[in-house]
């Protein structure tokens, strides 16, 4: 985008100038557009972009973390939660000539990002830290808020997106992928399973982050403790086992989905140990017993889940995510149900229903 006229324009509706401020773009996320901006007069802030082709109701982002924020701010007063900064007419996103909201957030000075879990302590500290938030919002009336992507984390729909890709694949891709086809088909379980957790009413609808990724909590640079959760878009209903289970996913293995050598993938129990000691930490007192005990599905549901979606994203022909080389989707798929593999082994379903 030509970057700095259209944020001009932008900035003044909160009253700033652009020529006041230095930009740096900043965040590994393919979502949004997220720039750091430093101004001459020490002061520094965030200015962000949000991808209206994924979030197609943005004004449903900005609704839930208003109701999330006035609750914290009443029931929890010294609790650091991520506000907006409101423009000159008081509205949370000001929008631009081809309809992209924008946001501005205060900058957090002396804190610092992780991109990947290295130790225990870290995976320790941000699980606590994202249990804390689903915690704090335990008693919100959870009415109020609307789902900013409908179904994000429904299993069932999932399976049934890659069903139907798997109708309409072209030749091609339906040989390249035909083994994951099949390991996917053979873990319909999963899906089952899911289904009469839902069903049974053990799980209560909470407020959770939906996308716990470590890099989206802020670290003091003095302390190592959470101090801030971040990317709040996905801040809508949903049961713990969406945020268990994705720390579990991103947290365990010491390399990424994007890993194409699968000896590299492994589960590293201490590091699986500390993520459910942090979030327990906060959340074992929230959580009923029925709940406690689905805890093992967790991240095994996550994991299924996003093979899924790289998988039908590879049958659809890489139309969601981006990619750098053919058949990344599918490495991405094998990377996950890899690592299924290996977490069904070290940690078997503790609950039947």
């Amino acid at each position: 985008m030509g970057e700095i006229e259209p944020m001009n324009e932008i900035l003044k509706s909160f009253g700033l100038s652009a020529s006041e401020f230095s930009f740096e773009r900043i965040g590994t996320g393919h979502i949004h557009q997220t720039f750091k901006l430093s101004g001459k007069d020490g002061k520094h802030y965030i200015l962000q972009r949000i991808n209206k082709n994924v979030f197609k109701q943005p004004e449903v982002i900005a609704s839930n973390l208003r109701i999330a924020s006035e609750y914290l701010r009443l029931n929890f007063p010294g609790y650091n939660f991520l506000r907006c900064i409101a423009a000159l007419d008081k509205s949370d996103l000001v929008y631009d000539d081809e309809d992209f909201p924008w946001r501005l957030f205060p900058y957090q000075s002396n804190t610092i990002t992780i991109d990947s879990v290295e130790n225990s302590e870290e995976a320790f500290r941000a699980a606590k830290g994202f249990a804390q938030l689903t915690a704090y919002l335990d008693r919100v009336d959870i009415t109020k808020f609307r789902e900013t992507i409908p179904k994000f984390h429904d299993l069932s729909l999932r399976y049934q997106q890659f069903e139907s890709a798997v109708k309409n694949v072209s030749d091609e891709r339906l040989k390249a992928a035909s083994d994951l086809i099949k390991m996917c088909k053979a873990s319909y379980h999963h899906v089952v399973m899911y289904e009469k957790l839902i069903a049974s009413d053990s799980l209560r609808l909470r407020i959770t982050h939906n996308d716990t990724k470590i890099s989206n909590i802020l670290f003091d640079k003095v302390s190592n403790e959470a101090s801030l959760v971040i990317d709040l878009d996905t801040l809508m209903p949903g049961y713990f086992i969406y945020d268990l289970g994705d720390m579990i996913r991103t947290f365990v293995s010491p390399v990424t989905e994007e890993e194409s050598d699968f000896s590299k993938i492994a589960v590293r129990k201490e590091i699986y140990d500390a993520v459910l000691e942090g979030y327990l930490s906060a959340m074992g007192d929230v959580l009923s017993i029925d709940e406690q005990k689905a805890i093992p599905f967790a991240g095994k549901m996550m994991l299924f889940i996003m093979a899924l979606r790289f998988l039908t994203d590879y049958l659809n022909g890489d139309v969601y995510y981006q990619t750098q080389y053919d058949g990344q989707n599918l490495v991405r798929a094998g990377n996950q149900m890899r690592l299924l593999e290996l977490l069904g082994a070290e940690v078997p379903d503790a609950f039947l229903l």
